[in-house]
This record gives C-alpha cells, structure tokens and sequence, in this order.
C-alpha cells in the first residue's frame, strides 16, 4: 500500500513534455510558502540577469533593501545586498524551478549569452526531466526542470511502480478514497 497519489493538477501545469504550456507570470499578492534570498552585491545587475536569463519579473522593490522577483505561482526569489566585501561563491546546495520543455533552451542560451561559462546542460534526468543548470552571478546554483512525455507503459513507469509511485490516470482503490494512476 502507498500513501502516493495523483496530485498533478496542484501544480501550474500538469501536462509533460512538448504539450505542456507554461502559465502567465502571477502578479497576485500571497503569503509565499517557500522563497529563495540571494544575497548579491549588486541588486540591479542581478535583476537583470535573473529577469533576462530566467525570465522573471520584478515584482516590487525596496530601493538599496530588497527586489522581489517572481516567475510562475510560488517561484519567488528575494534579492538581498550582501556584505560589501563578500566575494561570490558557488553554492554547495541549488534550487530548481519548474518550466516546460520549451522553455528549456531558451534559457540555456539565453543565459549562455550573458555569462557563457555558467550553463550546463540542457541533460536528461532518470526520473523524466530535462534540466538545464546556471550558476549566476552572484554564485546561485539554480536549476530549471521541465518533465518530459512519459510512457505508462516505460521502464521508467514500472520502476516508479515498484517504489509505489504510479503514473496519473489508472484507477485504483485505496484505504480511504479512489487513488488516480497512471
């Protein structure tokens, strides 16, 4: 028995792969559940590139204190100064945001044209992603993540089966409710 079920219609779009279409920009005030603060020693430089590369807007600022950049619902990022004499440093941990297939190499390229040695990738994951990686100016360890199509019926499908994980869209019964599978 597996406490695991489909929840994919959560999140800003539950379709993979080459039809999956990213969601506008979401402007809405809410108390964010979870956000990455990335100190910089360069707040407007920094916007520029994390609006630029990654396509995120400036939601507001507080000049000299903080510029709140948002992307998709909850893919909030607060960029804070650093101390003057800091110098960057590649983060030993990295935050992924959610895109689509298509957004993928465009970020990869667009990135590489501002800071041509910060991109790796775009590579495919085991558990049906494709990422692309960008260490940023300030030494952020960001990575974008797309889900490929999945196959029902894949190797992939039946190892995440054997881990209790079933793909969307077969039906199961559960201990207390209908479990969607697939």
């Amino acid at each position: 028995m597996s406490d695991f079920f489909n929840a994919f219609e959560m999140g800003p779009t539950a379709e993979r792969g080459v039809k999956a279409v990213a969601p506008e920009i979401f402007r809405g005030i809410y108390a964010m559940p979870a956000f990455v603060t990335v100190p910089t020693r360069d707040l407007a430089a920094s916007a520029e590139f994390w609006t630029r590369g990654f396509g995120f807007v400036e939601l507001f600022g507080v000049p000299g204190q903080v510029i709140h950049l948002r992307r998709w619902a909850f893919q909030d990022v607060l960029l804070v100064p650093a101390a003057t004499d800091a110098e960057p440093v590649v983060a030993a941990m990295s935050v992924s945001f959610m895109c689509v297939l298509s957004q993928v190499e465009a970020i990869a390229e667009t990135c590489a044209a501002l800071a041509p040695d910060a991109v790796s990738g775009p590579r495919d994951t085991p558990w049906r992603t494709r990422d692309v990686t960008v260490i940023t100016p300030e030494g952020a360890r960001v990575v974008f993540t797309a889900a490929l199509d999945f196959d029902p019926h894949s190797r992939e499908a039946r190892d995440l089966a054997a881990v209790g994980i079933h793909a969307p869209a077969q039906v199961e019964e559960g201990d207390n409710d209908v479990r969607d599978r697939t």
